[in-house]
């Protein structure tokens, strides 16, 4: 075995994936998990880099799901967390199927909540540990036709960086909040946005975007906005009236948006 155990969240596919082969080029055993059977695919091929791979389908919005991802851990200390999955919802909020919604919402927070409380209570008794969240630029944003992705990902943004103020005294266990914008992954597929403004439009690269991420987390820093343009976009959110980057979003997401 290798001496350092990486877990990555929502490794199937996007960034999750490309995190992982990260993860496993840079020498750690690692575990994936996401809620579909193509993790087993995904395993496969990180297999290439000669670490030991294992594999778990779990529905991490469930604590169910979270509990049978690291029990498959078998009790291995975990020096590094990729808590990476997550799913958006697109269209309007009255017309979302409230099962749809629960399930972002049950995902992007609950989930992830509960995986960080269970994997760090772990790192800051033996006092050691790297955990990267991925957090998004949406959180700084009212996500007009997008509205409960960005209100989960403004909790995990918000969430973080409390616990980072919480942990600060634990020196060995840093965590890193990953705010990437809009990247070319099946987000935006499964969201079911592919008619729109943004999800027809040029996107960030997966790859570069779980690099930028990695390097934060191994560097110990806070946060990382991955890509000059998102960093902009964040410095205006700090200073717009939230009634026009609503209306920002809006020409992003609105369904049909993306049409000719």
């Amino acid at each position: 075995m290798a001496d350092k155990f990486a877990i990555i969240t929502g490794a199937s596919t996007g960034i999750g994936f490309e995190l992982a082969t990260i993860a496993a080029r840079e020498g750690h055993d690692i575990l994936v998990v996401a809620d579909e059977p193509l993790i087993d695919a995904a395993a496969a091929d990180f297999k290439q880099f000669g670490t030991d791979v294992r594999s778990v389908e779990a529905d991490l919005s469930t604590f169910d799901g979270v509990d049978r991802l690291l029990q498959a851990a078998g009790g291995r200390p975990i020096d590094v967390l990729c808590a990476n999955a997550g799913h958006g919802l697109g269209g309007g909020f009255l017309d979302q199927d409230p099962t749809r919604w629960r399930h972002v919402v049950d995902t992007n927070v609950t989930g992830t909540v509960y995986l960080l409380q269970r994997a760090l209570k772990e790192m800051v008794a033996r006092n050691e540990g790297r955990v990267l969240v991925t957090g998004s630029i949406a959180g700084y944003l009212p996500g007009s036709f997008q509205a409960v992705y960005n209100g989960t990902k403004a909790f995990i943004d918000s969430f973080v960086a409390a616990i980072q103020d919480e942990l600060k005294d634990s020196d060995g266990v840093t965590i890193t909040n990953l705010m990437p914008g809009a990247t070319e992954t099946e987000f935006f597929d499964r969201a079911d946005m592919e008619d729109t403004n943004v999800g027809t439009s040029k996107k960030d690269d997966p790859a570069k975007v779980a690099q930028d991420g990695w390097d934060a987390m191994m560097a110990g820093k806070k946060q990382i906005v991955s890509g000059w343009h998102n960093k902009l976009q964040t410095v205006m959110a700090n200073v717009l009236p939230n009634a026009l980057l609503a209306g920002q979003h809006r020409n992003m997401a609105e369904p049909g948006s993306g049409k000719e």
